[in-house]
């Protein structure tokens, strides 16, 4: 059917493709000493994502694999090719873990718009956070690597990387920026360490107040020195807001999201929701939508009979700015994008 939609901005699919990792973080739900039965998309509903994507008229979505680790699910490198092919954008998230072989970058180089690789800061500790020894500085490395490899083919790839706050590590986000930076990076993201997955670990090491009230005073120096080495650190005013409301657990409601609009969801079994957090609520398979422009509608009308839990206080970070560039961190103290 029709894929016209009305938002200035091309849709971003985050789909998490497969639950198996094979690094031992302790923050996250797919920690690989986790006993649970790990689980893959399924072709058909990949297939069929894809052919929705490739109705929608300009501009070209991006379709974001997550895990998980993404880049050991086997079929990442037909996907995407079979999504390129037909005017998606394709990009994933990724521990790095993979990428030690010329080959390997390669196959990234050829097959992917965008990467953006997790490190928490330069040195053992994220070895330790994630169980993996040397795992720091193969992942710097590995993306000095690429941005060699790429400069050299002419590839358009962007290289990204997100860091997690946390309690022990905060305090070395501009060396590990200026480390990043180095390496070739194009942008960096960040965000506090969640307590949803894993709440003793949260316990020991969310950020404290202190800790981020330093933080976002020396960030604008910062974000203005590695600017001039063309490096973006994104965040705008409304995500410190949000970051900081988080810290204080003040509940931070959002009226209205445009749920669909620009964002979608898709979880390991085929379900499609506004995002990540309100599949419970929202989700559709995949199997039952022929057509990606009429998502809003639908979810404005399953949203007025019942209203998802997390929507009382939203932890989606990209409804509150974490991507969003070029605006002052320290700003504006509280986000238009909140209920009453």
């Amino acid at each position: 059917m029709g894929g016209e939609r009305s938002a200035a901005g091309p849709l971003v699919v985050v789909c998490r493709v497969t639950t198996a990792c094979n690094l031992a973080c302790g923050f996250c739900a797919y920690d690989r000493r986790l006993a649970f039965a790990r689980t893959t998309l399924d072709a058909r509903r990949i297939g069929h994502l894809i052919d929705l994507l490739a109705a929608l008229r300009a501009p070209a979505p991006l379709l974001s694999w997550l895990g998980g680790e993404p880049l050991r699910w086997r079929d990442w490198r037909r996907w995407s090719a079979c999504a390129r092919a037909r005017g998606i954008r394709v990009s994933a998230t990724s521990n790095g873990s993979t990428l030690g072989t010329a080959a390997a970058r390669a196959e990234v180089l050829e097959r992917l718009d965008e990467l953006t690789l997790s490190l928490d800061v330069a040195d053992a500790r994220h070895d330790a956070l994630r169980g993996w020894p040397g795992g720091a500085l193969r992942v710097l490395t590995a993306l000095r690597a690429l941005a060699r490899e790429r400069a050299a083919l002419g590839s358009p790839l962007r290289l990204r990387a997100n860091i997690v706050l946390m309690r022990s590590t905060i305090g070395d986000f501009a060396t590990l920026a200026d480390a990043l930076a180095a390496a070739g990076v194009d942008e960096i993201s960040f965000n506090l360490l969640g307590g949803r997955d894993r709440p003793e670990f949260h316990a020991r090491e969310s950020v404290l107040p202190a800790q981020f009230a330093h933080f976002q005073r020396e960030l604008p120096a910062l974000r203005a020195r590695l600017r001039d080495r063309h490096v973006v650190v994104a965040g705008d005013a409304q995500y410190a807001a949000r970051l900081r409301a988080a810290l204080a657990a003040l509940p931070w409601p959002v009226a209205d999201c445009d749920p669909g609009r620009d964002f979608l969801f898709v979880d390991e079994h085929g379900l499609l929701a506004p995002c990540a957090f309100t599949g419970a609520e929202y989700g559709i398979d995949l199997l039952d939508v022929d057509d990606l422009a009429a998502l809003p509608a639908r979810f404005r009308a399953a949203r007025t009979l019942r209203c998802a839990a997390a929507c009382s206080d939203c932890p989606s970070t990209q409804v509150s700015g974490k991507f969003a560039r070029g605006v002052d961190f320290m700003q504006v103290p509280r986000p238009a994008l909140e209920s009453a």
